[in-house]
Parts: structure tokens; C-alpha cells; sequence
């Protein structure tokens, strides 16, 4: 999905409340301290690569080290990249300052949601975007579920929102940022 695309996307999502949730997850990334500690992981059948590949850009391009991804692998190749080769294994070396983002559409596995919890327990941030997982949300720090319905918004789409927010280094102004804060203190504006 291109620049346009994205930007079409979020007209058309503009009044769906989904840009403000995208934009806080993808806010929430930038909270990894150090290049190497935004931490992705997905199921075994289903390794967040594109995701990988989109923080990867926007963190050279948002000159935001931090974004730059280490993709978690389940059954990494001995022979592959050392970039390729990283393996669960790297979560139990999971600490405060760095992120763990579990990017699962599908139920994620009790072996996953051990190590997940592991690496809350010694103090690193969790991250979710997933299909509507209980269990994986409980033990987030913060998360956004994408329902598997026909909505607006697509789990691919979503990805694309969130690293997109991740990226973005825009200045808010004071007029939006008190609207943020008047939407989090008394709820977003329905329209009549």
C-alpha cells in the first residue's frame, strides 16, 4: 500500500473513530528506547514480514531509530541473515524500555502467550494488534482488535495505519492535542 492508499484509507476512516485508535497504537511504539527493542513476533504460521518491512521504512524515514523492528522467529534457519535469525529465544532477554508487539489475526498460541507473559514480567511493554484475542489483550499493555467482519477496516489495513502513525513526526498543534484530551476525559463526539 503506497502513500496515496494510506491517505485515501484515512479519509475514508475519518469519522469511524479507527484513525484515533491506529494513531494511539501506533504512537505507543515509539516508547522502545533504543533501535533493536521494538520486538515483533506473529503465530507460527503467520510472521509479521510486511509489518517488518513498513516499520523498518518508516523508521529511515522518520529518522525514529527506535522503530526499526527485530522480527521474532519460531523456527528460524540456521543459515539465514543474522537479521532473520532471531528466535523466540531473544524474549526471555525481553527488558524495561523495549517493546514486544504480538501481531496475530488469529488466536495466538499458548506457547506464545507464556513467553508474552514472561517478558511483561520483566518489565518490557506489550503490544497487540490482533483479531479480537482475549487472552492476548489481558496480558497487553495496550491493544487494538481487528474484528474479523466486514467493517471499514481490514487487519492488513490496519497495519498499514499503525506503522504508518509509528512513523509520522508531524507537530500536533494545541487545538488538536486539547481535543485529544477532551475526547479522553469525557469520550469521543457522536454525531447526531
Amino acid at each position: 500500500m503506497d502513500a496515496d492508499s494510506v491517505s485515501l484509507l484515512r479519509e475514508v476512516l475519518a469519522s469511524t473513530g479507527w484513525l484515533e485508535r491506529t494513531r494511539e497504537l501506533g504512537l505507543a511504539l515509539r516508547a522502545t528506547r533504543s533501535p533493536g527493542g521494538l520486538l515483533l513476533v506473529g503465530t507460527p504460521g503467520d510472521e509479521p514480514w510486511h509489518l517488518t518491512a513498513h516499520l523498518s521504512d518508516e523508521a529511515r524515514l522518520s529518522g525514529l531509530p527506535q522503530l526499526s523492528p527485530t522480527l521474532l522467529r519460531w523456527s528460524p534457519p540456521a543459515d539465514a541473515p543474522a537479521h532473520l535469525r532471531v528466535g523466540l529465544d531473544r524474549l526471555r532477554d525481553a527488558r524495561r524500555g523495549e517493546t514486544l508487539f504480538v501481531v496475530s489475526e488469529d488466536e495466538a498460541p499458548v506457547p506464545l502467550l507464556e513467553r508474552v507473559d514472561d517478558a511483561r514480567r520483566t518489565g518490557a511493554t506489550i503490544l497487540a494488534l490482533d483479531g479480537g484475542d482475549p487472552t492476548l489483550e489481558s496480558l497487553a499493555h495496550d491493544s487494538l482488535a481487528i474484528p474479523r467482519v466486514d467493517g471499514p477496516l481490514s487487519f492488513d489495513a490496519a497495519q498499514h495505519l499503525v506503522s504508518s502513525a509509528a512513523g509520522d513526526i508531524r507537530r500536533l498543534g494545541l487545538r488538536e492535542r486539547l481535543a485529544r484530551l477532551v475526547d479522553r476525559v469525557t469520550g469521543p463526539r457522536v454525531p447526531d
